[in-house]
């Protein structure tokens, strides 16, 4: 894996993680009882996103490490899972 593919793995497993972690314990205008006229009920109120843009970014460097490692030391190759679900990549090519 190229650094490239390392940083783009990240950045995708980062994302992933932060819409997970968005919606855990947000409080809304209308769970705080104070909606602003011409907002919706939903609006978050209290959102607490720089705590958890650090949070995502520390879970993510853990699963990106573990998914690395898997990738880097060919724990699991492409031709591994093609031979359980596809069967495709058995050396001969059907293609003239």
């Amino acid at each position: 894996m190229g650094i490239t593919s390392g940083i783009v793995l990240f950045a995708v497993i980062w994302f992933m993680t932060f819409l997970v972690a968005i919606p855990i314990r947000l409080k809304t205008q209308g769970d705080m009882g104070e909606v602003v006229p011409g907002t919706h009920a939903g609006s978050p109120e209290v959102h607490n996103l720089k705590r958890k843009a650090w949070i995502t970014t520390g879970i993510a460097a853990v699963i990106w490490a573990v998914v690395a490692s898997i990738i880097i030391f060919e724990v699991v190759t492409v031709r591994d899972i093609d031979s359980w679900m596809f069967n495709r990549m058995d050396g001969t090519s059907h293609v003239k």
